[in-house]
């Protein structure tokens, strides 16, 4: 590693161990008290649950009783079920009062049992201060204030203690009337669930317990519940962390005393079954974690996080490990590239360490274990692909020096071999085949021969045209008509190659609809002087980019490959071999024997078997022909699908070999850029997959609205971030290394958004099939009409009606007040766009006289 490596390194790590620092800064805070006035105490452990009827034993509640002695003076109890109603008598044996509590909802019969037992209780235990009667019921709606006015009026009548019903503060206000059935007020303090910051959130309680006492001067206010949970969801500007709940308790138990506030914390210890009733928060209000231990300090000044410096540095070994990889054969990047990599590593390891250490400390059920290995596994794929995405930025920007240029040969006349020229051509327009010829034949190079294969093509008066045209122009150019025969395009090349000139040490293959330029093959055989060169390769580019709307949108969209994924890739010799513009050595390719004809991305699979020989690639990123876009959408999809299901088909068949289980002559940078290279073609199936979830989760959501939480927020930065970051380097690269306009950006940057379904679906089905037809892309066919280009845009219009009426719905039924929601309904609509950039693509090409007004084509084509 370069010592500026390491000094970038450095610095980048200091940076990230500084903020970790700046982030768990101790915060300083009023002591807790060494007695409180009182807990809400619910007893169950780990496991248990009144939901299942599971509860803890006499034995267990002791012991809680027993660690709380020296620690409180009362506790508030819900409910009388089991053996649950006996805590007063076992609290008296450890000096603890109890505000006794009875559980009230729908069920009537169950109601008038549990207040029997209740009554019977509280009549008889001596260190029951007050009762409470019912908790949050008008707040749930299970009960109308009449009908819980009857309960209260029943225990005021049997019992000479105080009375009242437990209700948020915001409860006594809407129901005034309330009061009049009470001894007390029993308010519930929560700011949390109100979305207040915990900066503001101990002076929030003091401004309602003042409005409240203003409201009912009568009344002696105690408050119920006050606190605030250690994890969970964040809702508006309350976030939910051990150090705020810290913050939270401990100012208010300073504030409470100094007010002469009676109060219960919610809660002594945590409830693991509440997360079926309140979601994931309700599991985590206690001071105590399930196994009874301490969730935060009670004196010592307040860390978010006590152990970060252990997550610092692993972060940091994390990081530097990442950067290392990242940098491996990369002597040509310059300090700008390391820096931006190093900083991306860093920040990279920072929120992994974070994200899983997080998750770590909820508790885990095999529902939660089973989201949390998808959601690392989904956040280790982003990473990765965000990474390989990231060295390509870095690559094609910031390189010092071009390891393998494109270094002109000269040869004389007699050192120049034969080259057989040959054109595949299927059911083509006869005019544009005659084109592609006029230009063969206008060649500056001595010896060359055209071999013209047209495979089963039906019509005669297609072909024959093109037959005669080959005798006008002479013995150089021989056509053959063949039907049957069978392998598609692989196997009319085949067949050319069976036919060729012995001679011809060098084939040459262009598409039916390319023109060249006079100088192609003089300026780019000469590179097969090097016996190592296997292949050499010039870019595909298009002669119709100023024909309409769609067609210069779709010309945006193809120069990012060969202008920056190919430049890119040729510096570790491991181009895409594409099978036009592509000069391949005869006995290179006679050796490996040939075009596959399984494969109906032949010409890549090509390029790759030839590596694996261990030959070299040229490529120039100049343009050398000129060929035309598929004239409708339809067919644009067509052929990106057909491109990353032939991706698929290779990267199966070859993967032993790309991985190195089998022997090949790959180098590493060239396995590392066919994988990576492809890297996100199968994120879009991912992609797509997680869309499909994400439409089923939204429909639970919709459906259930009190049960169905949305996702962890983890799980909506993922697809958020990629997205960003990955829009953010094609309009940066598209404006630094393509030297495209602002339009011509967008332009790209919406084509390529509107083939992402296509692509989806090209992977996931390569994945698990085998033999896809060949699709040839028709050239000259004509625009679509609307209604034909917004037919073969169906699915995506489906799933973008689907997306935004998902996060519309989810807009009205649940409250917008946590940030996982907002994040959610933004997911929906940031995954549809994509769809969404389908639908305008389709309406663009189904008028096919919109003008083109994308600024000057910018060809890179020789003179």
């Amino acid at each position: 590693m370069k010592v500026s490596s390491v000094l970038i390194a450095l610095a980048i790590a200091i940076l990230a161990v500084s903020m970790w620092a700046l982030a768990n800064r101790p915060e300083a805070e009023p002591s807790w008290p060494e007695r409180i006035q009182g807990f809400s105490f619910s007893p169950f452990q780990e496991g248990q649950s009144p939901l299942e009827k599971i509860y803890p034993t006499a034995d267990q509640i002791d012991a809680d009783l027993s660690l709380l002695q020296s620690k409180t003076y009362a506790i508030r109890t819900y409910t009388v079920e089991d053996r649950l109603f006996e805590i007063p008598e076992m609290a008296k044996q450890h000096d603890i009062n109890v505000a006794f509590g009875v559980w009230i909802d729908r069920n009537w019969e169950r109601n008038r049992a549990d207040m029997e037992v209740f009554l019977k209780t509280a009549a008889r235990s001596t260190n029951i201060v007050r009762t409470i009667v019912g908790n949050e019921v008008l707040l749930r709606g299970e009960l109308t204030p009449e009908e819980l006015t009857v309960y209260l009026e029943w225990a005021r009548q049997e019992l000479d203690i105080p009375v009242s019903t437990a209700e948020p503060w915001h409860v006594w206000v809407e129901h005034h009337e309330l009061a009049e059935h009470v001894d007390y007020l029993a308010v519930h303090m929560l700011p949390y669930w109100e979305g207040v910051h915990i900066d503001q959130a101990v002076d929030y309680v003091v401004q309602k317990i003042e409005l409240l006492k203003s409201l009912f001067p009568e009344k002696p206010i105690v408050i119920a519940e006050v606190g605030w949970p250690s994890n969970g969801r964040t809702r508006q500007s309350a976030v939910a962390t051990p150090a705020n709940q810290a913050t939270f308790l401990r100012r208010f138990l300073d504030r409470a005393e100094k007010e002469k506030y009676i109060y219960y914390v919610m809660e002594a210890f945590d409830q693991t079954w509440k997360h079926v009733t309140e979601g994931a928060v309700g599991a985590y209000w206690g001071v105590y974690d399930v196994k009874r231990q301490e969730k935060f300090p009670f004196t010592l000044p307040i860390v978010p996080i006590a152990n970060w410096t252990v997550l610092a540095g692993l972060s940091v070994v994390i990081a530097l490990i990442t950067f290392a990889i990242l940098l491996i054969d990369s002597q040509t990047l310059g300090n700008r590239g390391r820096g931006f990599l190093a900083v991306l590593a860093f920040a990279v390891a920072s929120v992994m360490v974070w994200v899983v250490y997080d998750y770590l400390h909820q508790y885990l059920t095999l529902r939660t274990v089973i989201v949390g290995m998808v959601m690392i596994t989904g956040m280790i794929g982003v990473i990765v692909v965000l990474l390989t995405e990231a060295h390509e930025w870095a690559e094609a920007r910031w390189i010092i020096r071009l390891r393998r240029p494109f270094q002109p040969v000269a040869l004389a006349d007699s050192e120049l071999p034969m080259v057989s020229v040959h054109v595949a051509a299927y059911n083509e327009p006869p005019a544009m085949v005659i084109e592609t010829l006029n230009a063969l034949a206008e060649l500056d190079y001595p010896r060359f021969e055209v071999v013209v294969v047209d495979n089963n093509t039906k019509e005669r008066q297609v072909w024959e045209p093109v037959e005669a045209h080959c005798r006008r122009l002479g013995g150089r150019f021989r056509f053959f008509h063949e039907d049957p025969l069978a392998g598609f395009k692989a196997g009319a090349l085949n067949f050319a190659l069976k036919h060729t000139d012995p001679a011809a040490e060098i084939i040459a293959v262009i598409d039916s609809d390319y023109t060249v330029a006079p100088n192609w093959l003089l300026d780019l055989v000469p590179q097969f002087k090097d016996a190592g060169t296997g292949i050499v390769q010039a870019p595909q580019d298009y002669r119709d980019g100023t024909e309409n709307a769609f067609k210069a949108m779709c010309y945006a969209e193809y120069r990012g490959f060969f202008f920056i994924g190919m430049v890119t890739r040729n510096e570790r010799n491991a181009i895409i071999q594409h099978g036009t513009m592509t000069l391949i050595r005869r006995k290179v390719l006679d050796a490996v024997g040939g075009w596959s004809e399984w494969c109906i991305t032949e010409d890549a699979e090509l390029g790759l078997r030839i590596f694996e020989q261990g030959y070299e690639a040229a490529y120039v990123s100049q343009s050398y022909g000129l060929g035309l876009m598929p004239d409708t959408f339809g067919d644009y999809k067509k052929q990106r699908y057909r491109w990353a299901y032939g991706a698929m088909q290779i990267l199966r068949r070859h993967w032993s070999k790309l991985t190195g289980r089998h022997r090949s002559r790959l180098r590493s940078g060239q396995r590392y850029h066919f994988i990576a290279g492809w890297l996100p073609w199968i994120a879009d199936g991912a992609n797509l997959m997680f869309n499909l979830a994400a439409l089923l989760w939204s429909l639970a959501m919709i459906l259930d609205p009190l049960h169905v939480d949305p996702p962890l927020v983890v799980f909506s930065i993922l697809p958020l971030a990629l997205f960003a970051f990955k829009i953010g380097k094609l309009v940066y690269l598209y404006r630094t290394r393509v030297d495209a306009t602002l339009s011509q950006t967008l332009a790209a940057s919406l084509a390529g958004l509107a083939l992402t379904h296509t692509i989806a679906k090209a992977v996931l089905s390569g994945l698990v099939t085998r033999n896809k037809p060949f699709f040839r892309t028709p050239k000259m066919a004509g625009a679509s009409a609307l209604v034909k280009a917004l037919a073969v845009s169906l699915e995506e219009i489906f799933l973008l009606a689907a997306m935004l009426g998902a996060a519309t719905a989810i807009g009205k039924i649940h409250p917008m007040d946590t940030l996982d929601m907002k994040l959610w309904v933004l997911v929906l609509f940031v995954q549809s766009m994509p769809y969404a950039a389908t639908l305008l693509m389709a309406l663009i090409s189904g008028f096919p006289r919109l003008p083109a007004l994308l600024g000057d084509r910018r060809h890179r084509r020789a003179a």
